[in-house]
């Protein structure tokens, strides 16, 4: 458990990391990222998001909470998990702490294991460490893309209504800066 002083300078650091959102994800990529979504989820019956915060909500830093902790309360916040056959994939990104998470459903997760799913988040860092957050984000959805297509593929085009949005999501925790 951390003291008040360490909270408070983890309240400054995530605060600090909402300057920086925009410059790592501007406009341009996030559509880019929306339309690979979409185009993705035609082939496979699978839901994908993204969901990428500055920093943590002040209660989230006030009980000491994780990155993956978040990560599980926006899978469930999303509706990732409600897909008929259990195969929503989230791809969730905290700047301040430098952490990335991947919530898998659990039939998704059955198909590759920890080592696999460690590996593309290892990906992902080296892209990001190197200013590289669209690199890292497609890469990341190709291969996540890959694994839907092989092991739920859509039978019919038929049927591809998609009940989630296919934008990623954007959080920032200070007043109006959401979007």
């Amino acid at each position: 458990m951390s003291n008040i002083f360490q909270r408070l300078a983890r309240l400054v650091r995530h605060r600090w990391a909402e300057r920086h959102l925009r410059k790592a994800l501007p406009p341009a990529t996030l559509k880019e990222l929306e339309l690979l979504i979409a185009k993705s989820e035609l082939g496979h019956t699978g839901q994908v998001r993204i969901c990428v915060e500055a920093g943590l909500p002040w209660s989230y830093i006030w009980r000491d909470a994780t990155a993956r902790q978040r990560a599980l309360s926006q899978f469930a916040k999303l509706h990732v998990w409600d897909t008929e056959h259990n195969n929503g994939a989230l791809i969730y990104l905290l700047l301040a702490d430098h952490a990335i998470e991947i919530v898998a459903d659990r039939a998704l997760d059955r198909t590759m294991n920890a080592e696999q799913w460690q590996t593309l988040i290892s990906d992902m860092q080296s892209a990001f460490q190197g200013g590289h957050f669209s690199v890292g984000l497609v890469s990341a959805l190709e291969r996540v893309n890959r694994q839907l297509q092989a092991h739920f593929p859509r039978k019919s085009a038929a049927n591809t209504q998609r009940n989630l949005s296919d934008a990623p999501v954007v959080q920032r925790h200070l007043p109006g800066r959401n979007r």
